[in-house]
């Protein structure tokens, strides 16, 4: 019997001598959304490939709604929904055509692949354009049509790959209310990468996250965010020269610190009280922040924490991989 489980232990996928993926282990429990998280090239979409069949692992096992990715690759087809990054629709035909035909692959007449086709137009909201050639959608009309897609079969899983990567705020959280009421009205188990903490955030029962192919954390978001401590304080500088003599006087009195740029984070229980004293020490080093805010930590905190960068690296993973394939060409 089919479920709502991914399971994971030791997964490998290496390209030649590089790992994008190396042992990762993790479980998302039946009817929770699970968010995925990591900087550009830390392998999240290679993770997504190899669950969703679109790859081999190199090493190690999965199995998604419990069936092996490898030896039931086409139970797992069945079970599950796939959104990637890149939207494969043909811009000539309209949302009705493509549905239809998506229905059919999965074994339904025209008939049943037309009315869940509409049913699903008017899920994602995309009913009223129905004759308008899917060329002339707008970037969020087209996310929405390509989860409308992913759901065709009735998935028990479904798998979101950066769903809203390039919407506007709007298209955004139009996305965001689909996936909430897709978990919470079919219970179904959604596992979502992204690139914005905030939608991990909002979104995620738990979170892991990955970098250079490993999991470094798991958890829920709250629990993740509370371990750094209480509050932070983040003091800015006009360079980083002053940022280390900073950390340097201010180290002996937080729990953790932080070098974000020309920021440093400093976390501690109570650290709204002992500002003044964190002002004293740098009027005293002549060291003048341009400015100092008091905030609870964020997710954007902890993946600070455990990558040592912030999520806006520029280098993809799909550029890394195929440097990596381009110097073994070059090699042979």
């Amino acid at each position: 019997m089919p479920n709502g489980e991914i399971i994971v232990d030791q997964l490998v996928k290496r390209y030649g001598n590089f790992a994008a993926v190396n042992g990762v282990s993790f479980q998302v429990h039946e009817g929770e959304i699970f968010g995925f998280l990591g900087p550009n090239g830390a392998g999240k979409s290679t993770t997504v490939t190899m669950l969703t069949t679109l790859a081999l692992p190199t090493a190690g096992r999965a199995t998604v709604g419990g069936y092996d990715i490898v030896t039931e690759a086409g139970a797992v087809r069945q079970i599950a929904g796939v959104a990637l990054q890149e939207i494969g629709l043909d811009p000539l035909m309209k949302s009705t055509e493509l549905l239809t035909i998506q229905g059919q692959l999965f074994g339904m007449s025209r008939r049943q692949a037309q009315e869940r086709g509409a049913e699903l137009l008017k899920l994602v909201k995309l009913d009223d354009v129905t004759e308008r050639p899917v060329g002339k959608y707008s970037g969020g009309m087209r996310r929405r049509l390509d989860l409308a897609m992913a759901l065709v079969h009735r998935p028990n899983i479904l798998f979101l790959d950066e769903p809203t990567t390039g919407l506007d705020p709007a298209s955004r959280r139009d996305v965001w209310t689909e996936v909430r009421r897709l978990n919470r009205e079919y219970r179904m188990t959604i596992f979502l990468t992204t690139q914005y903490l905030e939608e991990a955030d909002e979104l995620a029962d738990r979170v892991a996250i990955i970098d250079r192919g490993n999991i470094k954390v798991e958890g829920q978001p709250n629990e993740l965010k509370a371990a750094l401590g209480g509050e932070s304080i983040n003091v800015t500088f006009k360079d980083s020269d002053a940022v280390e003599l900073a950390k340097t006087e201010l180290g002996g009195m937080f729990d953790k610190i932080q070098v974000d740029r020309k920021t440093l984070r400093l976390y501690r229980n109570g650290a709204a009280q002992i500002v003044p004293s964190v002002m004293s020490r740098l009027n005293e080093q002549q060291l003048e922040p341009i400015s100092l805010t008091l905030t609870t930590p964020t997710l954007d905190d902890v993946f600070l924490q455990v990558t040592g960068q912030r999520f806006d690296v520029e280098e993809s993973e799909t550029v890394e991989v195929s440097s990596i394939n381009a110097r073994r060409i070059r090699n042979n």
